[in-house]
């Protein structure tokens, strides 16, 4: 238990390394202050280009790949933990990345929603299982037109397409999925509201195709 707890707070250490913080400080930005005030790559996308929300992405994805693939792996002076504790090791850092990257330590607890860090984990765990999450989020994305929808969309269809596949590590992996669309929904409450209230914004396609939206 010694080494799962050092991993997952390692991973959530990981997490909390902001994409769109770091490449905002060598512009001379802070992303929080802009647009919808979110430190993800779509509020980056929005307001501050293609170029700017590709650099965020690679990095939030890459740590939620690293916290799944790398950190598990680290060889530590502990007794080796048992196998089961080992099965829980790479859904565990994925999680604890997730929760980093929304409320990073390195940043006042105020981050993304996890979105891109979700599917970095999902390759490092199931990288099978990403296609059918990326297709969820596009068809979503399409038939209602908001970004949030699709996020959330692509979130659930996680456990659901677990299930489907049967994988072999099934029950990690599928509270891993559980957690991973409990709290893409969660990081998304404010945008459920503004759905509601009809003032969620479109996704339009000139900042699809990563120009700034006009302010």
């Amino acid at each position: 238990m010694i080494e799962l707890a050092i991993k997952t707070i390692v991973s959530y250490l990981l997490g909390s390394v902001m994409g769109s913080l770091i490449v905002g400080r060598v512009r001379g930005i802070d992303i929080r202050e802009l647009g919808s005030g979110n430190a993800g790559s779509t509020n980056a996308l929005r307001t501050q280009g293609r170029l700017f929300a590709l650099s965020v992405m690679l990095i939030d994805v890459g740590k939620g790949w690293l916290a799944t693939r790398a950190v598990p792996q680290i060889v530590l002076p502990l007794e080796p933990a048992p196998s089961a504790v080992h099965n829980w090791l790479p859904a565990a850092c994925g999680a604890a990345a997730m929760l980093g990257h929304v409320y990073p330590l390195w940043y006042g607890l105020r981050g993304g929603k996890a979105v891109a860090t979700l599917l970095g984990a999902i390759l490092g765990l199931a990288p099978r299982v990403l296609l059918p999450v990326l297709l969820a989020w596009l068809a979503a994305l399409v038939l209602f037109g908001f970004v949030s929808v699709a996020s959330i969309t692509a979130a659930l269809t996680l456990p659901i397409s677990v299930l489907a596949e049967g994988l072999a590590w099934r029950t990690p992996l599928l509270t891993f999925g559980v957690f991973a669309a409990l709290l893409v929904t969660f990081t998304h409450r404010a945008n459920l509201r503004r759905l509601r209230a009809g003032r969620e914004p479109r996704a339009q396609r000139l900042w699809l195709w990563g120009r700034r939206a006009p302010s």
